[in-house]
């Protein structure tokens, strides 16, 4: 049985104050579904600090370098990660891909660097709109993962996430039904049984697209649906506990 993985990606919000009150109120919660909540650079050691020492959660990144420390002005390494009690981090959020032209073999590079560094990434993929009106939404996520299984190993699969959040459901309130994300989530799969048949069986494929607490459960209750990325709900704290509750709900 999978554990069930819900992850808070702040994106660029927060403050120090903000933050700390954020923390105290979610870590009195009772959540027992393993959380991830990613917040900016700047604030990571306060986060991994908040968090230590309960039972679920930890402290993620929302992006790395595929690089080794050095001179890379402005980037962050996966060491200087860890040394902040970093455990997780998202990579290939579609906002670094369409802002910032990454690449899928950049992402690649990017989880395979996490992973040797014993980091969990979380590999994100998903279509525009057009894609998916066009019929093409298996073929992009495709392509999206074909560098990311020849940059990892099968083992290192297995300790990953990957996230599907379709991109016309980022940020937009539109979501993607139940039916629609367990029918993409059963082809992920799919692909990484052609890969590895144990990795597809252990990976965690959560899905992020307008998560808010009235939808929920209902998607978290499908099959191949292992949780959520969460985005804008994330920065509500009282959001967020609800929506790792329906998380715990549906994995009982």
């Amino acid at each position: 049985m999978r554990a069930t993985l819900v992850a808070a990606n702040w994106k660029m919000n927060g403050s120090f104050a903000s933050n700390r009150e954020w923390l105290r109120v979610f870590t009195a919660s009772t959540v027992s579904s393993e959380v991830a909540v990613c917040a900016p650079y700047v604030y990571l050691a306060q986060v991994a600090d908040a968090l230590r020492g309960t039972r679920h959660a930890s402290a993620g990144a929302q992006n790395l370098s595929a690089e080794a420390p050095g001179t890379a002005t402005g980037e962050i390494a996966a060491e200087m990660l860890l040394d902040c009690g970093v455990r997780w981090v998202i990579v290939g959020h579609s906002e670094r891909r369409s802002r910032y032209g990454e690449s899928s073999g950049i992402v690649a590079a990017k989880a395979a660097r996490a992973v040797v560094h014993g980091l969990k990434p979380i590999i994100c993929v998903g279509e525009t709109l057009h894609e998916r009106e066009q019929g093409r939404t298996l073929a992009v996520i495709t392509a999206q993962l074909a560098p990311v299984f020849d940059a990892c190993a099968a083992d290192e699969l297995a300790a990953c996430a990957i996230a599907y959040e379709p991109v016309w459901a980022i940020g937009t309130g539109q979501t993607a039904t139940p039916a629609q994300a367990q029918e993409v989530h059963a082809a992920i799969r799919s692909l990484l049984s052609r890969h590895d048949p144990g990795a597809a069986s252990q990976t965690r494929i959560v899905y992020g697209g307008s998560v808010k607490p009235s939808n929920a459960l209902e998607l978290f209750a499908q099959p191949d649906v292992d949780g959520g990325l969460i985005g804008g709900a994330s920065l509500s704290v009282t959001d967020f506990i609800s929506i790792c509750q329906s998380a715990d709900r549906a994995a009982n």
